[in-house]
């Protein structure tokens, strides 16, 4: 992946070197622990955390963030990442008319508070809507490799335009209308459908960060497709619940099976068009 000449974002927060402040108002330890699974998996956890549960949204302590260090490749790579989204989805937005208000990235070690609740490294990668940053441990990157087996760089950088698609869902309301159809479900198989389809709509927006990325700069070298397909594959509920339990339950699937997401991504990335997107509208996925 070459990101040579890409220009860093400016807005990535570096709380890697503060403390944990704890604060706002308490959640049960039910909803934190159906949160952190659901966020390890890359969900947006304020459709987990509020649906059902009536709750609160925590009100995080202010925390002062340095600015990246360039001896910090692992930090320079994620805020140049960053900074390519922002030139893609603005230059979307412009196209339509409208500007595009980027997402902040924080980077954090072990936990964090944020406007979801409490962050936590184990729980992986997340976006939360209430204050519109994307979370990340980059320790997330290690386990990549480790427990994944998906390792290279544009395996990482579709990690964070998948959550920046999050972002995307969230300025077009949808994030919004699929929490109202999911509490209106009639059972929880339902209910996970929509999130299904949420889920790989994000999928999908990262496809089409990187169509236009590489049109404009032509960031994509051999084997990186490869890389984001075998970790869209590794990320799919099938492999993760043969992982962990020897057998999936598709009525469980939150996220789409590995074919669902790698097709998605696909789609974006072969595309490039936002409109191609709409996941809530094929009758199959």
């Amino acid at each position: 992946m070459r990101l040579d000449d890409q220009q860093e974002s400016s807005n990535v927060e570096d709380r890697r070197s503060g403390g944990f402040p704890v604060g706002g108002k308490s959640i049960g330890i039910g909803t934190i622990a159906l949160a952190l699974v659901a966020m390890y998996f890359g969900v947006d956890p304020a459709v987990v955390l509020n649906i059902g549960q009536g709750l609160q949204q925590n009100d995080p302590t202010e925390i002062e963030a340095r600015p990246i260090s360039q001896n910090d490749p692992d930090a320079v790579f994620v805020a140049k990442v960053l900074g390519s989204t922002e030139e893609t989805w603005g230059k979307i937005f412009q196209n339509s008319g409208h500007q595009y208000p980027a997402p902040k990235l924080v980077l954090f070690s072990g936990q964090t508070p944020t406007a979801c609740g409490t962050g936590q490294a184990a729980a992986g990668p997340f976006y939360c809507p209430g204050d519109q940053k994307v979370y990340i441990d980059l320790s997330f990157y290690q386990e990549m490799k480790e427990r994944f087996h998906a390792p290279g760089d544009f395996a990482q950088a579709y990690v964070i335009a998948h959550e920046v698609g999050h972002h995307i869902q969230n300025l077009m309301g949808t994030s919004d209308k699929v929490q109202q159809v999911r509490q209106s479900a009639r059972n929880e198989a339902e209910s996970n459908a929509y999130s299904v389809r949420l889920e790989l709509q994000a999928d999908c927006y990262a496809g089409v960060w990187a169509h236009h990325a590489d049109g404009a700069n032509r960031i994509l070298e051999a084997g990186d497709v490869e890389e984001a397909m075998t970790a869209a594959a590794a990320i799919g509920d099938d492999a993760l619940q043969k992982q962990a339990q020897g057998y999936a339950v598709p009525d469980s699937f939150t996220h789409g099976t590995s074919q669902q997401r790698m097709h998605w991504f696909d789609q974006g990335l072969s595309t490039g068009d936002i409109k191609q997107c709409n996941t809530f509208t094929v009758a199959s996925l």
